[in-house]
């Protein structure tokens, strides 16, 4: 095998990080423009109320994914509490107090969390190249947050409200990776659903005000798009090559989002800005190129998700043989071979 695949698991990965990057991006600006007078546990509520509409109306297909099992419960309510509502909660607070361009830079301190703790949970192989990207990924989002300082845009106590969502979602990314191979429409209903529940409990409890009906439909298709379908890709892309390298290609969302306040009418992006873009397009780059393969051994296994018979690991056979993906408990028999991979669920041997 001497050309690396252009369907490799890293590059198909790296897409989806990318995709979902995009999408939640995006929304940072337009939660801070929207969520304007509304209280932090009401915004959330919104969020994730669009979030699980979209997956509802989704299920298509969930025949070919393994379901959530009863074990799953106490992962997902830790990802419910941290993510679905510890970390919308803090951003939605921290953006009435900060411009939406600085929130959005600062975002880039998740991939930092979540590379860390994958390393430190899951023992995932941070390479030279991996480390290099997530430096070059972490220095460009310094340099974007110091063009926010010098511009005085920067508000403490905002900002500490944004890196406290960060540390969430650091956590909550990291408890996906558990869930990644499980039917990801119904990890992100299920998700969104509790976090919409609570978060609404709350609002209610707090008096929050009623948003108007321009803000709370805007909120809503926000949601939809990215935490929602987001949360979608950003499965899948774990699924590919693990959680640190997501969280790391993640990065490029506070860019993004950036690029999307000035949009909307922030002040005009400085020099720190592009060479900062350009030190984050880097680190990116270094993950899409990457090419990790050696000998390597595979353990037997038996496990559950969805799968295909001609990607080198599903040998077990069927009668008749299906064409296309499909989920049942399956054994994987010991293994000795090599090719492009990434710490995905069939590739979690030590370097």
């Amino acid at each position: 095998m001497n050309n690396r695949p252009i369907g490799s698991p890293v590059l198909r990965g790296g897409l989806l990080a990318l995709l979902a990057a995009a999408l939640f991006g995006l929304s940072t600006p337009l939660v801070q423009r929207f969520g304007q007078g509304l209280g932090p546990f009401t915004t959330a509520a919104l969020l994730y109320a669009g979030a699980a509409a979209v997956a509802l109306v989704q299920r298509r297909g969930a025949h070919r994914e393994a379901p959530l099992q009863r074990s799953d419960a106490p992962r997902l309510l830790a990802m419910v509490l941290a993510g679905a509502v510890l970390g919308p909660v803090a951003l939605a607070w921290g953006l009435q107090r900060t411009s939406g361009a600085s929130a959005s830079l600062l975002l880039t301190l998740e991939a930092v969390f979540t590379a860390v703790l994958a390393w430190r949970w899951y023992g995932e192989t941070l390479d030279a190249r991996v480390k290099t990207a997530v430096a070059l990924l972490l220095a460009g989002g310094v340099l974007l947050v110091i063009d926010q300082g010098l511009a005085g845009q920067v508000q403490l106590l905002g900002l500490l409200a944004v890196a406290l969502a960060t540390v969430a979602w650091g956590v909550d990314n990291t408890l996906s990776r558990g869930v990644a191979e499980r039917d990801p429409g119904q990890v992100v209903l299920a998700k969104a659903a509790l976090g919409a529940l609570v978060t609404t409990g709350v609002a209610l409890l707090r008096g929050e005000p009623l948003p108007s009906q321009t803000a709370a439909l805007a909120l809503l298709a926000v949601g939809a798009s990215g935490y929602g379908l987001s949360l979608r890709f950003y499965l899948l892309a774990q699924r590919q090559f693990g959680a640190a390298r997501t969280g790391s290609v993640f990065a490029f969302a506070p860019f993004i989002g950036a690029l999307g306040a000035f949009a909307l009418g922030e002040r005009p992006p400085g020099a720190l800005l592009f060479v900062g873009g350009l030190f984050m397009v880097g680190g990116v780059v270094l993950h899409l190129l990457e090419d990790h393969r050696h000998e390597h051994e595979h353990e037997p296994l038996e496990h559950e998700h969805a799968h295909r018979h001609d990607d080198g690991h599903h040998l077990h056979r069927h009668d008749p043989m299906p064409a296309g993906p499909h989920s049942h408990r399956h054994v994987h028999a010991p293994l000795h071979h090599s090719h492009p991979h990434g710490p995905d669920a069939h590739h979690t041997h030590r370097h």
